[in-house]
């Protein structure tokens, strides 16, 4: 895991998603390789990628890592960016109308 990003940076994306976007976590985790989940939380995430913990309907909880559309990223600025660009690609994997940025 290559990381470029200090823990005040990551608490704060974490918190954000976690507590402002679980469905869109969820999203991204279905898209993602995990159809069969029902919920998700973001866990955590380096310049490559984020991970999630996935929850199927049977309780059992994955892990899920997905990468970076556009590549491994090294700002702060680029983090939102990038997590848009993976709820964007979701929402067109699961064919849904993404909402407005």
């Amino acid at each position: 895991m290559t990381n470029a990003f200090d823990d005040a940076t990551r608490a704060a994306v974490l918190a954000h998603m976690n507590d402002d976007h679980p469905a869109d976590s969820l999203l991204i985790v279905r898209a993602f390789g995990r159809d069969d989940a029902v919920s998700a939380a973001m866990t955590g995430f380096d310049s490559e990628g984020g991970d999630w913990v996935a929850t199927d309907a049977g309780g059992r909880d994955v892990v899920v890592r997905v990468p970076r559309p556009a590549g491994a990223i090294s700002e702060r600025r680029e983090v939102r960016r990038e997590i848009v660009a993976l709820y964007d690609e979701a929402c067109a994997r699961r064919g849904e109308t993404p909402r407005p940025h």
